[in-house]
């Protein structure tokens, strides 16, 4: 069972930038498939980009296309989001997920999560 803890959410102006960040232990983090979802207030949570578990396949939702870069690390058993050019509709809890099937947009298919960190962005 793997353990998930997200960091570097903060407040930033629009067109700004976020690193964040989600460290796992109590796994073999090179077996998960790793996502970062979000959710904001009222709405469902919702998928931002997913990466294998080597790094070589990722996916990323339309909204956050070219403006979002997911990596992983595994000898650092860590997942980053890199986030340029942020708009404040990207405003939101961010969230880290892990599963062990395969890249998926479904909130669903991920069995262990983080427990979020937000991120504001102000016009």
């Amino acid at each position: 069972q793997v353990q998930l803890v997200e960091s570097g959410g903060g407040l930033v102006q629009a067109g700004g930038s976020l690193r964040l960040s989600c460290a796992a232990s109590g796994g073999t983090f090179s077996r998960y498939v790793l996502g970062w979802f979000r959710q904001a207030p009222g709405k469902e949570r919702e998928f931002v980009a997913v990466i294998n578990w080597r790094g070589s396949s990722t996916d990323y939702a339309d909204s956050v296309k070219g403006r979002f870069t997911i990596s992983r690390d595994n000898a650092k058993n860590t997942v980053y989001l890199q986030m340029n050019s942020l708009k404040p509709e990207d405003t939101a809890v961010y969230y880290c997920g892990a599963n062990l099937y395969g890249t998926s947009r479904s909130p669903r298919q991920y069995d262990y999560w983080g427990q979020g960190t937000q991120v504001t962005v102000s016009s």
